[in-house]
């Protein structure tokens, strides 16, 4: 404790850090063993999900009891943003890398590759986006950005308004408005989840776009990917936090629990714009 400030709460050493490490070495070597067909990869990830879930249950529980017994004060709150928006900061940089990688190959090495210098070692190659790249013959279709894109553009911006409508009502301690507003950011974004998948089934069964097709198959499946895999993981924190709610969890004044999960959904808002933008309509 320090003077001026308050309490500080130092939890007790904690041994959902190691369960969760013992996770990842599983699901770690369970897809390295399954990506090279051997069987028992597939019983060392379902070892390490259950873990991961074990985990995530105990972990998630014993946070939630400590917020809920009053544990945490301004300074934990304190520490809870600024932890939160490294994180957020970390991710921004983590897709920046990959629209970084884009814009390097569209702009600068795909005319690189096209130009009278390299004309000798790529004489058929014309250039142009989206290109698999020189030295690959295989054809494919480009996904369009009206369609399947452009109804989750609209269900990803339509589940900002209702979670920022769920952030309100827990201001305003309208627990049952907060609840349906959550019931709804979770139900946009499962569908979002739903749109995705059937659009990937379409990419690789009529488009012939698949994860091989070169410079563009290769971006289109890594950004989307990845930020499919962010939607994964913030509407499971939601969920979480429509059963805390449920419980009764969460005060107007003090609910950074449900701030941290709506800074993450946001931002999970702005980079799908930016793949809208960037990978699909230019």
């Amino acid at each position: 404790m320090s003077q001026g400030t308050g309490h500080y709460y130092v939890p007790a050493p904690s041994k959902w850090p190691i369960v969760g490490s013992s996770a990842l070495f599983f699901l770690g070597f369970g897809a390295v063993f399954t990506m090279n067909k051997m069987p028992v990869g597939y019983w060392s990830l379902a070892i390490g999900f259950a873990i991961l879930i074990y985990m995530l249950f105990g972990w998630f529980g014993e946070v939630a009891r400590e917020s809920e017994s009053g544990k945490y004060g301004a300074q934990e709150d304190k520490s809870f943003r600024w932890g939160m928006s490294w994180f957020i900061f970390s991710e921004v940089a983590f897709f920046a890398a990959f629209f970084g990688a884009l814009f390097y190959m569209r702009a600068l090495s795909i005319p690189w590759l096209a130009d009278a210098e390299h004309d000798l070692l790529w004489p058929d190659f014309a250039g142009g986006w989206p290109t698999a790249g020189p030295g690959i013959t295989e054809q494919f279709t480009p996904m369009g950005a009206w369609g399947i894109p452009a109804i989750n553009t609209f269900l990803l911006l339509s589940s900002g308004v209702t979670v920022t409508l769920a952030h309100w009502a827990l201001k305003e301690n309208r627990r049952e408005a907060l609840k349906l507003w959550l019931l709804a950011t979770i139900a946009l974004g499962v569908v979002f989840l739903g749109f995705q998948i059937y659009e990937y089934g379409h990419a690789y069964a009529d488009l012939n776009l698949k994860l091989t097709s070169g410079a563009y198959g290769s971006t289109f499946f890594m950004l989307t990917g990845f930020h499919g895999f962010h939607v994964t993981i913030g509407t499971i924190m939601l969920i979480v936090i429509y059963f805390r709610c449920a419980a009764g969890h969460f005060k107007p004044e003090h609910h950074f629990g449900f701030e941290g999960v709506a800074w993450y959904w946001h931002f999970v808002d702005v980079v799908w714009l930016g793949l809208f933008i960037f990978v699909y309509l230019v």
